[in-house]
């Protein structure tokens, strides 16, 4: 695959990646600042670092599972692994401005 390939997958990677939300919370992962690295192998492997907004999340088999399943179907990724990690601990300076915005913290 091109570094151009490469580019416009993973651009569809975050654009699908927008479209999970915590069922608790009105902002998508990635605006949250959940998503901690992205990385496509030359082969179509996904991997992909995640965290919560707490240890214990109701709904991370939810959230892990619908972002497994998304982009999984994006033409380009073979296969996807995606690690649930806890550190650097998340918190509110990870979210996007517009994530500030909608929840009011700015």
């Amino acid at each position: 695959m091109t570094q151009e390939e490469k580019t416009a997958i993973e651009e569809r990677i975050v654009d699908v990646l927008r479209t999970v939300f915590d069922p608790e919370i009105p902002v998508n992962i990635y605006d949250l600042g959940l998503i901690y690295r992205i990385d496509l192998k030359e082969d179509g492997e996904l991997e992909i670092d995640m965290t919560f907004t707490a240890p214990s999340c109701p709904a991370a088999d939810f959230i892990l599972e619908d972002v497994r399943q998304k982009v999984d179907n994006i033409e380009g990724v073979k296969n996807s692994n995606i690690n649930l990690v806890f550190e650097p601990i998340w918190d509110q300076s990870m979210m996007s401005e517009e994530a500030r915005v909608e929840l009011g913290f700015d």
